[in-house]
């Protein structure tokens, strides 16, 4: 049974810093990208960062760049986002995502989300 469970969410003034983990089981972790995406009320799910299967390769949406850092442990099947300078505009129900390509086929797994909220 393919599981993401995301966790470390919760409520932090602007300026601070989050850590989110997602703990991933059912699949060969390592075989596939890693993700989050964040979702704002009234506004479409978006890409926040990405990770290559061994990890080399990294990619942020503009809004995040040198704020946000994904990374992943292979040994701990788990991806990690750490956030800092938080603003309240990273309010958003934050999903772990994992996909890969096989055969033209494609694979992708959801979390259910942990809620950040970026509040004075």
């Amino acid at each position: 049974q393919v599981q993401l469970v995301e966790s470390g969410g919760g409520l932090v003034q602007p300026g601070g810093s989050l850590s989110l983990s997602c703990a991933a089981s059912g699949f060969i972790f390592s075989g596939y990208a890693m993700s989050w995406y964040r979702q704002a009320p009234g506004k479409e799910r978006e890409l926040v960062a990405r990770i290559s299967t061994a990890g080399g390769i990294t990619n942020y949406a503009d809004s995040v760049k040198g704020r946000f850092t994904i990374s992943r442990d292979i040994a701990k099947n788990t991806v990690y986002l750490q956030m800092n300078s938080l603003k309240p505009e990273d309010t958003a129900v934050y999903f772990c995502n994992a996909e890969r390509l096989l055969l033209s086929k494609k694979y992708t797994y959801w979390g259910q989300g942990t809620q950040v909220t970026v509040s004075s």
